[in-house]
């Protein structure tokens, strides 16, 4: 990837706090975030993502708390663009304003059923190594997703089911990384798609990481011409990374991690191929 040649949307934090409980992250943290170092961090996490790509801003919306993470705001594939459709109640009122931005910026919006949830690029990540896209169900998006997206969008998928509450996105417990190395915590998975992981994906490529790494979002990272972005990561994942030819750049986002999200959640690449 050369030098910003991704462009990154990102929503700032005004109106940022866990007003509710969708996910277990969120279990005894309302209205207990700091807005100020959730704004340092987030600002910290931009300026760091500014080295690499461009950036996009979406407004904030007051009442719509989690329109922060816009990982969750759509799919996009070249010019086209999926707006996702929430689970909770409590997010659907982004859902206009994702697609009045993604007009306004010139991408077609694709028909997507109103019955069937799909959370965009938090539960759906395209392989960096092969034309193939990673799709993640179970919690919030629907087991029919796969099948419509291949449809959609003309690229083979792989279904994967997730398991662990904790980790309710395919993005908070799975990044592909150029080269086609993936990033992964296995036990956020069951048995069949960790077969399918493995089937898909080789031996040497796979990055395996421990409870204790994914429990800090390591795996919710953003991956920028081999620089990865993330909340934290223990050292000797770090050594790993480093020595597969990456480079982890450590960015805390402990206030967000409050909601049950991290850097990938703050974060949508609308460059794909």
């Amino acid at each position: 990837m050369t030098l910003h040649s991704q462009t990154i949307l990102m929503c700032p934090p005004n109106h940022f706090e866990v007003a509710y409980v969708i996910n277990p992250w969120m279990e005894g943290q309302i209205a207990k975030t700091d807005d100020d170092l959730a704004h340092r961090q987030w600002d910290d996490l931009c300026n760091a993502v500014g080295q690499y790509a461009k950036l996009a801003l979406e407004p904030p919306q007051r009442d719509l708390p989690d329109i922060v993470f816009t990982a969750n705001a759509g799919l996009v594939l070249g010019e086209k663009v999926i707006v996702s459709r929430f689970r909770s109640r409590e997010r659907r009122g982004e859902e206009p304003h994702h697609r009045a931005w993604f007009e306004e910026s010139g991408f077609e919006i694709l028909d997507w059923p109103q019955d069937v949830p799909f959370e965009g690029a938090g539960d759906a990540l395209f392989d960096r190594g092969q034309d193939l896209l990673w799709v993640g169900h179970g919690f919030r998006s629907d087991a029919a997703v796969p099948a419509l997206l291949e449809k959609l969008l003309g690229r083979k998928t792989a279904a994967l089911n997730l398991v662990d509450p904790r980790f309710y996105h395919l993005d908070t417990c799975l990044c592909p990384l150029e080269g086609g190395y993936l990033l992964y915590f296995p036990a956020a998975f069951d048995e069949k798609s960790r077969a399918l992981i493995e089937a898909l994906t080789p031996q040497g490529k796979r990055i395996a990481v421990e409870e204790a790494d994914a429990m800090k979002f390591c795996c919710n990272a953003v991956d920028l011409g081999g620089h990865v972005f993330m909340n934290d990561a223990s050292e000797t994942l770090q050594t790993h990374l480093r020595s597969a030819g990456f480079a982890p750049i450590v960015t805390p986002l402990s206030e967000f991690m409050k909601a049950g999200g991290g850097a990938k959640c703050l974060t949508l690449k609308l460059v794909e191929t």
